[in-house]
Formats: C-alpha cells, structure tokens, sequence
C-alpha cells in the first residue's frame, strides 16, 4: 500500500505584536535606560552584569536606541543640586485665535524656561521656569507674559519648597551632532 501526503492547511499565523529592540518599550531596554539615568557613564560590562545579559547585547540596544533617536546620553546638572532662588509654575491661557504651539515655542526660546506642557482644562499651557534670581522672574513676567497680545490669562505659582524632582534639567538642548 502506497502513502499519500496529504497537504496539510497551514497554521494560522499568531497576532503577536512584536516590539523592536531599539524600542524603549522593550523591557530589557527600558532596564538599561533606568540605569543609565541614575549614571550615564556606567559601563556597559556592568550593565550586563547587573541585567545577566552580554556587554554586547547592552552595546548593540544602547546603539540602536541611540541610532533610532530614542535615547541620548548628555552631561545635565541637576537642578535639586542647586538652590535656584525663584521656581515658578505658570499657567497660561492663550489669546482667542492663538494656538497654544506658538506661544509654547515662543516660551521654549527662553532658558529658564525648562518644561512647557499643552494641557487640558482651564488652561491651555504649563510652564515651569527657573531663575537664579527673583528679579528674573519678574523680569520674565512682565517681558513674556502680562500684557503680552498672545495670551490671554496667566495664574503664577510660586514654588516654596521642592520635595521630589524626579525629571532633570532640560534647558539648553539643542540638537547635539551625533557621534561618530
């Protein structure tokens, strides 16, 4: 008696939304940035040895990352370091016929201007500034925000005491040239 093969149907193919990895949603990814945000300079053996994964998988993820413009290692003081004398979150209300972007990116070419934020509800935008001096606050609210045609109300609040500050410093980040 002969066999006959019979085709058989394949199987479906599994909905499985695979992850790049140079995504920084990728679990082992998002290991190696938490360690490089508390130390930039960490070496990459020790990475390895921490998350029990090769020197060169560590290297290989960091440079795509990196390659993809999901991650840049730069040098940032912190601001928790030094005592600025004047922290202030501002929300503003912009004019009718403004678009909050413009008036965000006109705010953003300010250097003690470090966060601005679009957000919903009574206002439009949030604007966290730091100053090393008093004065510069108010220099800044009266140049960038009272009587300015762009916006339309502002409610400052000054801040008194900083308990936790778990973002660091953003100001001056300019397109830095990629390395070689």
């Amino acid at each position: 008696m002969k066999k006959v093969n019979i085709p058989q149907k394949p199987e479906p193919e599994k909905s499985t939304r695979q992850r790049s990895t140079h995504s920084v949603e990728d679990r082992l990814n998002s290991e190696i940035v938490q360690m490089l945000e508390i130390d930039g300079r960490m070496p990459f053996s020790e990475i390895a040895q921490k998350l029990n994964v090769s020197e060169g998988t560590v290297r290989n993820r960091v440079n795509g990352m990196k390659d993809a413009g999901l991650l840049r290692i730069v040098a940032i003081a912190d601001p928790s370091a030094s005592e600025y004398k004047a922290d202030a979150m501002i929300c503003l209300k912009v004019a009718p016929g403004v678009t909050p972007f413009s008036v965000a990116e006109r705010l953003g070419k300010v250097s003690s201007v470090v966060y601005v934020l679009w957000v919903t509800g009574r206002f439009d935008l949030l604007v966290e500034l730091v100053c090393d001096e008093r004065d510069d606050l108010v220099s800044f609210l009266e140049t960038h925000v009272h009587g300015v045609k762009d916006i339309a109300d502002a409610e400052v609040m000054l801040g008194l005491k900083n308990f936790k500050n778990q973002f660091l410093l953003k100001r001056n980040w300019e397109e830095a040239p990629k390395e070689s």
